[in-house]
């Protein structure tokens, strides 16, 4: 059909029309846990109640987004306690979720430093088996990865060399126990279900009487999340997971989407990160998040991918999750007498 000046345009087709079709499974659960959301919840609160500046040791939880933002707000991070200034020792410091060796409360303690413990209570846990484990005597294995905070931490409980450090099945061939009937594991817990059930089994075929946790050292959300992937990723030719490149779980999550069928699986910090070479041709597309990254980056994903296409979004949940964690005590009591000093005035 032509048109000619007198015709009139042909109307313009939707907007739609022009884009490809992308149907995202969205994972559920993903992004925060209990753990997380209490230690971020802890430094806002802390902010609230103390005003700025609040230190924290090391970043409160792994992801650059909330780092950031809580940055904006008036927290200082630093990598050890020598860092903050003397005529600030008064302020409050604050150990990240990941967990810190004892040495760093009792170095707070001699520079008479107020300081609150954000450890997440699952890897508080792995703490205190560890250190019953030793007090029984026994030698201690611990499954994770080198360098981690996390591992810092746990090993930090202890004297040193009391714990033999293991990061694969082949590590395990190494160890060389004076006991091996006195002996026991823990392990850090946002690694990959699978490579760690591989792991253990190794350590019982070779020390038959080690002794495990009484519950599953990982916890819950990294349980969790992996196995939303492991249902989504047979289904996907794409898959994104948000969160920053030292976030534990979030690689983890990568791993398993790729061993579970989705071997074009990435790892993105933020939406301007979307790899879209690597989504070019496909219409399905799965969408996960780490237990540090934030909803509101899945939410910033969606809207740029509805940028280029035609979008539908599918949940596909494995579970719901209602654990949470009290703010520590000394935060509770704080935050009522501020509630109490600000009632005060009003009237």
């Amino acid at each position: 059909m032509t048109f000619t000046d007198t015709d009139k345009s042909p109307p313009c087709p939707r907007q739609d029309e022009h884009r490809p079709s992308l149907n995202i499974l969205l994972c559920a659960p993903r992004g925060f846990c209990a753990g997380v959301d209490r230690a971020i919840q802890i430094v806002e609160k802390s902010l609230e109640i103390y005003g700025a500046p609040v230190y924290v040791r090391h970043e409160i939880v792994h992801n650059k987004f909330v780092v950031e933002n809580l940055k904006a707000k008036g927290a200082v991070f630093i990598e050890e306690l020598e860092e903050i200034p003397p005529h600030h020792t008064d302020r409050p410091v604050i150990f990240s979720a990941h967990g810190v060796p004892k040495s760093v409360p009792i170095d707070a303690q001699t520079r008479r430093m107020f300081y609150i413990d954000a450890t997440c209570p699952l890897v508080t846990k792995v703490h205190h088996e560890a250190m019953r484990h030793y007090k029984m005597g026994l030698d201690i294995v611990l499954i994770g990865h080198a360098g981690h905070p996390e591992v810092i931490g746990t090993m930090g409980q202890l004297p040193p060399h009391a714990v033999h450090l293991v990061e694969t099945v082949a590590d395990v061939e190494t160890i060389n126990i004076s006991d091996p009937s006195r002996l026991a594991f823990c392990t850090q817990t946002t690694l990959s279900v699978d490579d760690t059930a591989d792991i253990v089994a190794a350590l019982k075929a070779k020390f038959p009487h080690i002794i495990g946790p009484g519950r599953e050292d990982i916890c819950y959300a990294t349980t969790n999340r992996q196995e939303a992937v492991k249902m989504v990723a047979p289904r996907v030719e794409a898959m994104l997971i948000l969160g920053s490149p030292n976030s534990s779980n979030s690689n983890r999550l990568v791993e398993v989407a790729k061993s579970y069928g989705c071997p074009n699986a990435l790892l993105i910090g933020d939406q301007s990160q979307i790899p879209w070479d690597r989504l070019e041709g496909i219409s399905s597309l799965g969408l996960s998040a780490g237990a540090s990254a934030p909803e509101i980056l899945i939410k910033n994903v969606i809207a740029a991918l509805e940028e280029k296409y035609s979008v539908t979004v599918e949940e596909i949940t494995l579970t719901r999750e209602h654990v949470t964690f009290n703010i520590p005590r000394i935060l509770r009591d704080a935050q009522d007498n501020y509630a109490q000093g600000r009632d005060k005035q009003a009237k």
